[in-house]
């Protein structure tokens, strides 16, 4: 059923692009005949550039889970509250950047900082090419910025880094034992009100053989948490899985590098210039507001596509500001 939905994917766009061909063949005919249609040409040529952009992204995305959705765990380095309020950046930048796609989001797990940002978040991104897309984001983020939390108004430089795993079908066989998890439940955490239970819904599953921890708190039967965290923890082992099969393939769930200096997949620098640089890619854009807002798909596309030729770059280390 996925071979023939992506089949007719493909009829469905090769369609498409002969009707605006046709569209625009026309047209071009009518300005030749001196018909003034120059702002309905511009408006076609445009929508079938997006169009044919849109398609070429797509074609880089044939991995087997890349039209999965993605389930994104986003963790705060060393650093304490500086880098806490950096790891919620990020996951704000990605639901934004998730809202702009038209993708509906589940979190599985969230847990603030103690002042002020976050110790670790879950969230499913569900639509179409959401796994494949949020794949080129896994790695370490760097952060640097006149800290709001120093009262010297000094320069900080934080670090975050974004796991993403695809959300398996249930098709996806991964042995999991019952008698290696230790399952324990908890009571949720939050901000309080209503979103907060106040019985131990929330759960924690360990599996005991590699000491992969998953949990969720979303919602308030106990039951579907655990269902949630095992879906999580499938995605992890599978992913575990395929690296022991063939050592040689990329990982699934990205390259999980220390969260330190020189260790990042991309810069985002607020202060003493405004910056931000992928350093896969070198692209590098001066506006880091509208990326931290969710615009970073200039940033994917570029991946994917000096991935697909082979061309991307080692992550450098960037130079201390």
């Amino acid at each position: 059923m996925q071979r023939r939905r992506r089949v007719e994917d493909d009829i469905a766009l090769r369609d498409s692009l002969r009707r605006r061909m046709d569209d625009l063949t026309v047209l071009i005919e009518w300005a030749e005949g001196g018909e003034d249609v120059g702002a309905d040409l511009q408006r076609g040529l445009n929508e079938l550039q997006q169009e044919v952009e849109a398609a070429e992204v797509k074609k880089m995305l044939g991995g087997e889970y890349d039209r999965s959705n993605a389930i994104v765990t986003i963790h705060p380095g060393a650093g304490g509250t500086e880098s806490q309020d950096w790891a919620e950046m990020l996951l704000r930048m990605y639901t934004k950047w998730s809202e702009r796609r038209g993708f509906k989001r589940e979190v599985f797990d969230f847990q603030p900082g103690e002042q002020a940002g976050i110790k670790s978040a879950t969230i499913a991104f569900n639509g179409d090419y959401a796994y494949g897309l949020m794949a080129a984001e896994a790695g370490v983020h760097r952060l640097v910025r006149i800290s709001p939390f120093d009262q010297d108004k000094r320069r900080h430089t934080s670090f975050a880094s974004v796991f993403v795993w695809p959300e398996l079908p249930e098709d996806v066989d991964v042995d999991i034992d019952e008698k290696d998890l230790r399952i324990d439940t908890y009571r949720s955490s939050g901000a309080g009100g209503q979103h907060v239970n106040v019985t131990d819904s929330a759960v924690r599953i360990t599996h005991l053989p590699t000491g992969i921890v998953v949990s969720c708190q979303n919602e308030r039967s106990q039951h579907k948490n655990r269902a949630q965290a095992m879906k999580v923890l499938k995605a992890r082992l599978f992913d575990v899985k395929m690296k022991e099969q063939a050592a040689k393939l990329e990982q699934i769930g990205g390259e999980k590098r220390d969260i330190a200096f020189g260790s990042q997949i991309r810069s985002y620098v607020l202060q003493p210039y405004q910056m931000v640089k992928d350093h896969r890619t070198k692209v590098q854009v001066g506006d880091p507001t509208r990326v931290l807002d969710g615009d970073v798909d200039g940033f994917i596309k570029t991946y994917l596509m000096k991935k697909a030729n082979g061309t991307l770059a080692t992550p450098d280390e960037p130079e201390e500001e």
